[in-house]
């Protein structure tokens, strides 16, 4: 087939090197590819990342910057615990970005108009993250404002390892994660919107110089709140159809993992919504937990089992988050 992949991020780049072998595909990013860039912190799961990698050819090793130890976690009510890790790192996520898509046609800066995509192509993916361009608008959203810096350290850094500190109520959290000797992201997301203020404080009292600031809108509407996936040619793979898991605003392994779920479906559309629905079915609690914390009505008594299920599917897949998973944690944040 002739396909057209909209938005090169984490899920289109990886759905070019799935399919630039068996069809022609032709990519398309609205930003210059000199802009080209991500507010995602590039913190991702190594081991899973080098099994999805694989299918495309590509050795995940090779991108990874710094392999975490231990996450510090700083709650607003000044308690501090670490949580240890195993397989969590940041990595090269444009570098990772552009190998996938070596050698295959990417028309940067530009963002054709549906119809114009329809008369040249048999199937067009939508992977344009939060934007949802060429799909229906959804009926129900929910989405975090973010706010990154990339920083440099002239001599110490301010941590060695992980930093995240949640802000009251859950409603979101800043981020510090290392991207080797002297460089950081820095950053944000806040349903309060209160994410630049706290990135910028952090940055007043550490110092650092800012080689670069981005800043978008990341999708926690699940799944089941981001259909259609599909209309006419058009079909929706990663955020665009809510694929970021909403207790920490992950999306690349998930985006990836919807990716496989649709190169499996290519071409039977009802099959990769079911799947993916199943897939993703866990979401939904885990979305329904962090709204009522957000918006201040969350209750320990009507949503233990939601806690309960929650934490059973993160130990479950410890492995894929990277990280120990144990309750203790979970109910630290739950009562923060």
């Amino acid at each position: 087939m002739k396909i057209a992949v909209c938005g090169i991020g984490v899920a289109g780049s990886y759905l070019i090197s799935r399919l630039k072998d068996s069809h022609e595909v032709v990519g398309f990013e609205r930003m210059p590819e000199d802009k080209h860039d991500s507010i995602c912190a590039w913190g991702t799961c190594k081991p899973k990342m080098v099994e999805l990698c694989k299918k495309s050819g590509v050795d995940f090793n090779d991108y990874v910057i710094h392999d975490g130890k231990n996450m510090h976690i700083e709650m607003n009510n000044n308690e501090k615990f670490d949580i240890g890790l195993h397989g969590l790192c940041t990595y090269d996520k444009i570098q990772l970005i552009k190998d996938f898509v070596k050698g295959c046609k990417i028309n940067y800066g530009t963002a054709p108009k549906l119809e114009e995509l329809e008369k040249d192509f048999d199937l067009i993916v939508d992977c344009t993250g939060f934007h949802r361009v060429y799909l229906p608008k959804l009926e129900e959203d929910f989405f975090l404002p973010t706010y990154e810096y990339k920083v440099q350290y002239e001599d110490k850094v301010p941590y060695d390892d992980f930093l995240v500190r949640p802000f009251e109520k859950m409603t979101g959290y800043f981020w510090y994660f290392p991207l080797g000797k002297n460089l950081a992201h820095i950053g944000a997301g806040d349903y309060k919107k209160n994410h630049v203020k706290a990135t910028d404080e952090f940055l007043e009292k550490y110092g650092g110089k800012v080689i670069k600031t981005v800043g978008r809108p990341i999708r926690l509407a699940t799944p089941n709140m981001c259909k259609p996936f599909y209309k006419g040619k058009v079909v929706g793979v990663g955020e665009s159809i809510g694929t970021v898991y909403p207790l920490l605003g992950e999306g690349i392994i998930p985006s990836m993992e919807c990716v496989d779920i649709f190169v499996r479906n290519l071409g039977n559309n009802e099959a990769y919504e079911k799947e993916v629905m199943e897939h993703y079915k866990i979401y939904g609690k885990v979305f329904n937990f962090v709204r009522n914390k957000m918006k201040n009505k969350f209750s320990m008594i009507r949503q233990i089992s939601e806690l309960m299920s929650i934490f059973r599917y993160m130990k479950k897949n410890e492995a894929r988050f990277g990280m120990e998973i144990h309750m203790r944690d979970l109910m630290k944040v739950a009562k923060a």
